[in-house]
């Protein structure tokens, strides 16, 4: 702790943004650069609590107290491998992770909190600009193979653990390009994808071999891996979308967002995209409040659409800002958790209507089989015989709404039964995920599964939590004993 003053004398410096008119033309990242002398005011409001709760909101344990203090003494050599130490891809957490770490701060209590994302960006950044981010392969192998299904993130930091650890690891994608998620589902201007070639180029380097357009299960034998192979890791991603079975369900022009999102990333990849689905002059209405329903919006508004409306099932939550105070936060989420408030995005800046407690009936047809629209109603929201909340219809508040693109971002249901899984003879827990013992092993011998797919729909930060823990566990499995670190084994707890 650099300055034990500087909580008291720095407010928190928010980062900037492009104007929305100029940053609605490109799908390019927009977040404008803070100076590294702001980076290091900001390094200095870190507090060294007695107790840094930061760490217990961070899924990675990542030693945020450590590398504030780096940066604030211009350390930034220090602070990078102080952050890798705990986190495989600090540029992808910096810029998607919704950070509760930030919501976990001990100044948050009655400050706002310090600006842990935005120096995680900064050091990884910078990191990168300054040659320090190197292949780093491992200086022994082991003789032992690891077959990794998935390259979203959990996937990419098994690979890169496992690789380390001396393993010849071998990655399988089925989509034609490594990334998963990050590649094919999160836009371009949250993330752009050169920062996650980048990574898959270091990892090439490290010795790890990516087989893209190679579905297991599908046109991968799963026996052949198995027998190829001394372990078997699923990454696969949560990739069912819940449906809404209605009356109208089958009219053209009713996407999951997951077929919408991607096809805009290919095309920002220099692909074509036979028959894409188009916001362009359309009336939108995105179903779902989320994360995934807030990329929609971005993404349509950048296909110039004629209006864009966003529907959430449940009641909006309490407005008390970006950061509320540990008092104004609502009871069933007090300081140091993740709070439900309500949340302003940077794409519904960007222009959005929003409607909550709100239930769609009916998806309503034009004359060739095409979306025009759709009926709803309001709802209120009352406790059951069992506690739990229960929908009520409000008498008289049936209303149409225009749309001829109709985009189902409700959240996902799990893994794809079919393939792997399937021919594997795995078995899932009560959720539909891969069900595994606390090594991260599945019913199957030798097989194991991390993120969306062991644990259901989450954060890319809870991914690569999930890929470095599984690794360890493959790495004991092959070796009887595994060096990798673990946050789960207190590898990292504060001292």
């Amino acid at each position: 702790m650099g300055d034990i003053r500087g909580f008291m004398k720095y407010p928190r410096n928010y980062v900037k943004k492009e104007d929305v008119a100029q940053r609605l033309k490109h799908y390019n990242e927009f977040l404008q650069i803070v100076p590294l002398e702001e980076l290091r005011t900001q390094g200095a409001r870190c507090m060294d609590c007695g107790i840094p709760f930061c760490h217990t909101g961070c899924p990675l344990g990542n030693i945020i107290p450590d590398w504030n203090d780096l940066v604030y003494r211009d350390q930034w050599r220090e602070a990078i491998d102080r952050l890798h130490a705990t986190n495989n891809f600090p540029e992808f957490t910096g810029r998607v992770c919704p950070a509760p770490c930030e919501t976990a701060c001990v100044l948050g209590i009655n400050e706002d909190p310090v600006s842990i994302k935005q120096i995680e960006m900064a050091i990884a950044d910078r990191a990168f600009d300054e040659g320090w981010i190197v292949p780093e392969p491992p200086n022994v192998r082991t003789g032992k193979s690891v077959a990794v299904v998935g390259s979203g993130p959990a996937g990419l930091a098994a690979a890169q653990q496992l690789n380390r650890a001396g393993h010849q690891v071998t990655v399988f994608e089925r989509a034609d390009r490594p990334g998963g998620l990050l590649m094919y589902g999160i836009p371009d201007f949250k993330l752009e994808k050169s920062r996650v070639w980048r990574r898959i180029d270091q990892m090439r380097a490290e010795g790890i071999e990516f087989r893209t357009s190679a579905n297991v299960g599908v046109d991968v034998s799963v026996d052949e891996l198995r027998e190829k192979y001394d372990a078997l890791l699923l990454t696969g991603g949560s990739t069912q979308g819940r449906d809404l079975k209605i009356p109208g369900r089958e009219l053209g022009g009713i996407h999951f967002a997951m077929e919408f999102l991607p096809q805009q990333n290919k095309i920002n990849q220099g692909d074509s995209v036979e028959d894409q689905i188009l916001a362009t002059d359309k009336d939108v209405i995105v179903i779902g409040g989320g994360d995934t329903g807030s990329d929609c919006t971005g993404t349509s508004n950048r296909q110039r659409c004629r209006s864009l409306t966003q529907f959430e099932l449940f009641p909006a939550p309490p407005d008390v800002g970006q950061f509320p105070r540990a008092s104004q936060r609502p009871a069933g989420t007090p300081w140091p958790y993740w709070p439900i408030i309500f949340r302003t995005s940077t794409s519904h800046e960007e222009g959005c209507q929003r409607e909550f407690s709100i239930e769609t009936k009916e998806f309503l047809a034009d004359d060739g089989g095409h979306v025009r629209g759709l009926r709803t109603v309001n709802i209120e929201w009352t406790k059951g015989d069992n506690g739990r909340p229960v929908p009520k219809e409000i008498p008289d508040t049936e209303k149409i709404w225009p749309a001829q693109l109709v985009l189902l971002a409700m959240g996902f249901v799990g893994p794809e039964k079919q393939g792997a899984i399937e021919q594997l003879g795995l078995e899932l827990d009560p959720r539909g995920n891969v069900k595994c013992n606390e090594e991260y092993m599945s019913s199957v011998p030798g097989v194991f599964a991390a993120g969306d797919m062991r644990r259901g729909q989450s954060l890319v930060v809870w991914a690569i939590h999930e890929g470095r823990e599984a690794a360890r566990s493959v790495d004991k499995y092959l070796m009887g004993v595994s060096h990798l670190p673990s946050v789960n084994a207190g590898d990292f707890a504060w001292k």
